[in-house]
């Protein structure tokens, strides 16, 4: 069948459209316009992604992060990561990117985030359309701050969290949640004017941080990896669909970590 009768199907599911403005999102390696028999769906596409899609025979790969996220001046074999990108094209593997729209979408990320949390009455975080939005703000049964992050961190599987609070404030209760996956240190303020008692989102900046606490917000940072979770997720959703509609491939989920973060 063809990449491209894939790709219709799962922008059927989670349109291009939502995407952010200026987000990379859509096919950047490679054309659709090919026979396909496998498609794997990964996070990242780093050196052992590729090695990896190599390997299994991939013709297609979705993912979450793009692998071009900045210009480049040249496609060089001895640069090791434009070589990235040269292997993508001298095996044929195309690549498409489904980066800010997952996160925005109904039935998308940041809500598989809140099911697993069990985060109900759930809103989106921050507009980005008219009746759209990125990142998610609800309720959980009320408990402390260090009960919710310890419960984060089962949950998603890590060795550690960071919070975002002073020392006499984990047994803070906490009941009024805001969770974006990523990157979401921009959209503290959405959770302050949301009336969020704690904020979970990766990679916020130390001072970031401390203007939260100086705000009255709390926080948890599990890390950007936590969007882990779309390859196993995106992955059903494709074996469903091949299912129902007599797709004759193969979905494969990327077995390799690309969490650069390890805590001693």
């Amino acid at each position: 069948m063809l990449a491209s009768k894939v790709i219709e199907r799962y922008q059927t599911f989670c349109s291009p459209s939502l995407s952010m403005e200026g987000d990379v999102s859509g096919l950047q390696f490679g054309t659709l316009n090919k026979d396909i028999q496998k498609v794997m769906v990964a996070l990242d596409i780093r050196e052992t992604t590729v090695a990896e899609a190599i390997e299994k025979e991939i013709d297609l790969i979705i993912v979450k992060h793009a692998p071009i996220f900045r210009p480049i001046s040249n496609l060089v074999a001895d640069d090791l990561q434009t070589k990235i990108y040269l292997d993508l094209i001298k095996h044929d593997i195309a690549v498409y990117v489904s980066h800010t729209d997952i996160d925005v979408v109904s039935d998308g990320l940041n809500d598989w985030f809140c099911e697993l949390l069990g985060i109900t009455d759930v809103t989106y975080l921050h507009e980005t359309q008219t009746g759209q939005g990125i990142g998610r703000i609800g309720m959980v049964e009320e408990q402390t701050l260090e009960e919710l992050a310890l419960k984060v961190k089962q949950v998603f599987e890590l060795d550690a969290v960071r919070l975002v609070t002073y020392d006499d404030q984990s047994q803070q209760l906490v009941k009024h949640v805001a969770i974006c996956g990523g990157s979401g240190g921009s959209f503290c303020k959405d959770a302050l004017g949301k009336g969020a008692d704690v904020y979970i989102t990766g990679d916020i900046y130390y001072h970031t941080a401390q203007e939260m606490l100086t705000q009255g917000l709390l926080a948890i940072d599990p890390g950007h990896h936590i969007e882990v979770l779309f390859v196993e997720k995106i992955a059903q959703k494709l074996q469903e669909w091949a299912e129902k509609e007599n797709w004759d491939i193969t979905i494969e989920t990327s077995g390799i970590s690309t969490n650069p973060f390890r805590h001693l």
